[in-house]
């Protein structure tokens, strides 16, 4: 099913708030409830959103919306996430990459960086980074997790264990106002907790979208980082905690407007 972005963005409104009203949704789109009615009908139909009387609800037994349809949610900010984060990494850098598609973007601006050392448990950022001719590419081991391609268990986290890198580029489910970092599973909170654990310089990556985002599962909290880089801190107080931690926050939004 292709996902149009107006689709994209009411699953993770879907997400974020639970019960979705027609025309509430109408409103927001500036379009007819009669169209809203249709983008409803199709998610439903490919059970990405259940339908109640007067709109829809996200399901409740399913943790995430898929990963392919995930790739399209903000995915104008997680370019220009992937654009930022990729600056603060020099060439001749070791580098941890976990699972998300914003660490994916920040894969993609890697390539024509020369001599990493990239380390990763994601299939899908080692299919990117093996385009690099310069780049050393080491991909964990583990169990596949066949929704996203993650590499999660006790062989990925034994296996990061061994390494000491300059940077580790990870990403979240989900981002608490009290700066906890969330994630749906388990296995891959304990793969993203050896990855922080191991590197000199962490870079957080994540959309503002993940300030509305609840997950059950806490990675760590935002003062175990070095550097935040979204395209907006939309949390209110956030700035703040991040100031207080001695966190560098970049927003690409300010950056493009200053721009």
């Amino acid at each position: 099913m292709f996902i149009r972005n107006r689709q994209a963005q009411i699953i993770e409104l879907a997400k974020s708030e639970g019960r979705l009203q027609v025309d509430g949704l109408a409103a927001r789109f500036s379009v007819t409830p009669q169209t809203i009615r249709r983008d409803l009908n199709e998610l439903c139909d490919s059970g990405k959103l259940v339908r109640i009387h007067g709109g829809a609800v996200f399901p409740a037994t399913k943790e995430n919306v898929e990963y392919e349809q995930r790739r399209l949610i903000a995915a104008d900010s997680k370019k220009a996430i992937g654009a930022a984060a990729a600056r603060l990494i020099p060439d001749n850098s070791s580098i941890f990459i976990n699972i998300g598609t914003t660490t994916e973007a920040v894969a993609g601006f890697l390539l024509r960086h020369r001599n990493l050392l990239a380390i990763t448990n994601n299939i899908n950022v080692a299919n990117i980074l093996r385009a690099s001719p310069t780049t050393e590419l080491v991909l964990s081991g583990g169990v596949v997790r066949h929704s996203d391609g993650a590499l999660v268990g006790d062989a990925a986290v034994d296996f990061f264990g061994r390494f000491k890198v300059d940077f580790a580029v990870i990403g979240a489910s989900a981002i608490d106002p009290d700066g906890s970092l969330l994630d749906f599973d388990m296995r891959e909170v304990r793969v993203a907790q050896a990855i922080m654990a191991n590197a000199e310089n962490v870079i957080l990556v994540s959309d503002a979208t993940k300030f509305k985002r609840r997950a059950p599962m806490r990675i760590g909290h935002v003062s175990s980082v070095d550097v935040f880089v979204t395209d907006s801190c939309t949390q209110e107080g956030f700035p703040e905690l991040l100031a207080q931690h001695k966190v560098r926050l970049i927003e690409t939004d300010k950056e493009q407007n200053e721009h």
